[in-house]
């Protein structure tokens, strides 16, 4: 709480240092940091323009925003509320409350929010799929095939309508229907792994493992990512008996999740059924670190114990398990033979009686003395009889994960284009990954580190991330700090750099390129300051391009620019255009790059340069620059595996696909998962 405290009270006086609360500005860069994911730091720009003028509903609004994208779902449906009482016929604040209503299930209220919604805008083809959700969730089919009718009557073509519908359809019993809608969803989008997914899911429902197993391999190609498809194929390889695929579906989800409880505490079992003991006890104890409570995991680490001869340690495990379940006869007879191995004779007879006693006492209570056959539970079932039961994600949580890619049109949005990889940039963070390799090294970073004047190191990264309340807090005391430098040292161009990493870093561009530009005005050869200063004009303008209403005051960027033409997609049934388009040129696009190439110019091997700049030249859909560049920064570094993956996107629109499917290969070898799909769908 004090940190918090103190994080504000940073915030403020920060802020009234460069303005005394311009509110318009500080909107401005709170907008910024929402649409760049630092949802934490817009949130307390916005608590600023809130205190300044309280009478304003986009600041509550776009809090709301931020709020949601953190899952205070709560809070962004109170700040909607702030924000509708300012303005009623505030559209947005509705949809958006709607949305967090729907996570809360407050589904009364988000079908009204969703229904006044409809009112302005009647043919919004995601709040009626929104709707058509809601009413699924309340299990009124019939309102919900009534508006999802409507919808796909409006949008014919509307793959995610069809999905939605099949959903219901699944919901309410009508497995034929079901089939039907998701089948015509993948005829009209054939590459929506979602769709591949859901209807593997409905065939796994209905043992129909071989038809599940072409789905869900099918999806897996679409987006090699996404664990819970390979989850999936795993319980389908289970139900064929194909004990190792199965195993190596789950070796693939802890690669790319090592603590995924589902996954660990299924290839457990798996190992343990193939005799690999050890091995299926360091999955169990991976299980319980997460969930020091699952009693399931201790019962199967303490078979395995005893396997091993380690009788203490599954004499340990299994009283865990007794303590909680006294009546699990099977925890008896196991622990009467781990007993019994360390010669304690009278205790393994006492256990051997009372779980025989148990068992005739319980089977009693079957009418017909069985229990359901069953070969997976929920993993929120805590029925100790299940210990040997593969794991499945609970039912509510498949629910959630299956409208979730429909929700507020994501699943449209992900598919409609193919984006190349980002831009890179000098800063301090990036975000994990543990598929690529995530250090960059360049010399010149490695130079400006040693000179001991930056507060962090910097590094190279394409993978930037949004910053926790305590970096943010950290940024604005640097600020802070180096202002008081930079007046004492007004000619020290790294001092300068520095504090525009910070101002960048907390999303006030206007002060960052300022900062930039007058590194460079006192230090003409500052390349690192060439470089970011160009980053952060491409943010702007990305923020112009894609937020229609954005405004700036960055004058350096003064030209309104004009809006993007669709770059041809891969593999929709958009086809794509007869003609290479001519390449688009404008003021702001040529200035970003003349400050690349002048980066270039001070360092001709500075590979991020290039990439960088052939991302501009792709966006200008000016393919064959693009191709140049990325053949300049691949000729410098042979495993750029981004260069690799943006020249395949390049060539593919210039038709030349052999080597666009070359150039995709690399890229996966090199460790850009998503080629693959890519290569999938050039293939076709």
């Amino acid at each position: 709480m004090k940190k918090g405290i103190l994080l504000i009270a940073v915030f403020c006086i920060s802020l009234l240092s460069f303005a005394q609360i311009n509110t318009e500005r500080v909107m401005r860069i709170g907008r910024n940091a929402l649409y760049f994911e630092d949802y934490v730091l817009s949130i307390q720009y916005f608590n600023q323009v809130i205190k300044a003028k309280p009478y304003l509903p986009e600041p509550y609004f776009f809090r709301g925003v931020a709020k949601f994208y953190l899952d205070d779902f709560k809070g962004a449906e109170e700040d909607c509320s702030l924000a509708i009482e300012r303005n009623p016929f505030m559209v947005r604040a509705y949809q958006l409350r709607g949305d967090a209503r729907q996570s809360l299930s407050d589904y009364d209220g988000a079908r009204a929010d969703y229904a006044k919604s409809l009112e302005s805008y009647p043919n919004d083809q995601f709040v009626l799929v929104n709707l058509g959700i809601v009413d699924i969730q309340k299990k009124d089919y019939e309102a919900a095939e009534t508006t999802l009718n409507e919808l796909l009557k409006l949008y014919p073509k509307y793959a995610a309508g069809y999905l939605t519908r099949g959903a219901m359809y699944q919901e309410s019993g009508d497995t034929l229907k079901a089939f039907e809608d998701y089948t015509t969803a993948i005829d009209l989008d054939k590459y929506l792994p979602h769709s591949y997914s859901m209807r593997g899911l409905l065939y796994y429902y209905k043992q129909q493992y071989d038809s599940a197993l072409v789905d869900f391999d099918e999806a897996i190609k679409l987006d090699p990512l996404q664990t819970g498809n390979f989850i999936n194929r795993g319980l389908v390889r289970y139900s064929k008996q194909d004990l190792r695929g199965a195993m190596s579906d789950y070796d693939k989800v802890i690669d790319l999740e090592p603590s995924n409880v589902i996954a660990r505490f299924n290839r457990g079992l798996l190992r343990g059924q193939v005799g690999d003991d050890n091995n299926a006890i360091e999955d169990f104890n991976v299980v319980l670190e997460q969930e020091p409570d699952n009693h399931m995991a201790y019962f199967n680490r303490a078979l395995l114990k005893n396997n091993i001869a380690d009788y203490n340690g599954a004499l340990a495990d299994m009283n865990v398990v007794l303590s909680e379940y006294p009546d699990f006869y099977q925890g008896y007879y196991a622990r009467s033979e781990i007993k019994r191995r360390k010669n304690d004779l009278a205790g393994a007879e006492r256990d051997y009686n009372y779980a025989r006693n148990t068992e005739v006492r319980i089977q009693k209570e079957y009418a017909d003395g069985k229990q359901p056959d069953e070969k997976t539970r929920e993993k929120s079932d805590k029925n100790i009889n299940k210990f040997d039961k593969l794991v499945v994600a609970d039912k509510t949580e498949e629910e959630k994960n299956k409208f979730n890619s429909e929700t507020r049109g994501k699943i449209q949005n992900r598919q409609v284009r193919i984006d190349a990889e980002p831009r890179f940039i000098a800063t301090y963070y990036e975000k994990p990954n543990d598929v690529r390799r995530s250090v960059y090294y360049n010399p010149v970073v490695d130079d400006v580190n040693k000179l001991g004047i930056l507060p962090r190191k910097l590094r190279v990264t394409n993978s930037e991330t949004s910053l926790n309340e305590f970096q943010i807090e950290d940024h604005f005391e640097s600020i802070n700090d180096l202002s008081k430098d930079i007046a004492e040292a007004p000619t020290n161009a790294l001092l300068l750099f520095a504090r525009g990493i910070d101002y960048m870093l907390v999303q006030d561009f206007t002060a960052s390129i300022d900062d930039f530009n007058k590194a460079i005005m006192l230090d003409p050869n500052f390349l690192l300051a060439y470089f970011n200063q160009a980053v952060v004009y491409e943010k702007v303008l990305e923020l112009k391009e894609r937020t229609p209403d954005y405004d700036t005051d960055i004058t350096a960027v003064s030209e309104q620019i004009e809006p993007q033409k669709k770059v041809p997609t891969i593999g929709t049934s958009t086809p794509v255009q007869a003609a290479v388009p001519e390449p688009k040129k404008n003021m702001e696009h040529e200035m970003i790059i003349k400050n690349y190439n002048k980066v270039i110019e001070l360092n001709p091997d500075f590979v991020y340069a290039y990439y960088n700049r052939a991302g501009v030249r792709f966006k200008q859909q000016d393919y064959k620059s693009a191709i140049l560049d990325y053949n300049e920064a691949i000729r410098r570094d042979k495993d750029f595996a981004e260069a690799y993956y943006n020249r395949g996107l390049a060539r593919f629109y210039m038709r030349d696909y052999e080597r666009a499917l070359a150039d995709m290969r690399k890229a996966g070898e090199l460790g850009i998962v998503e080629a693959y799909s890519i290569i999938k769908r050039m293939s076709e």
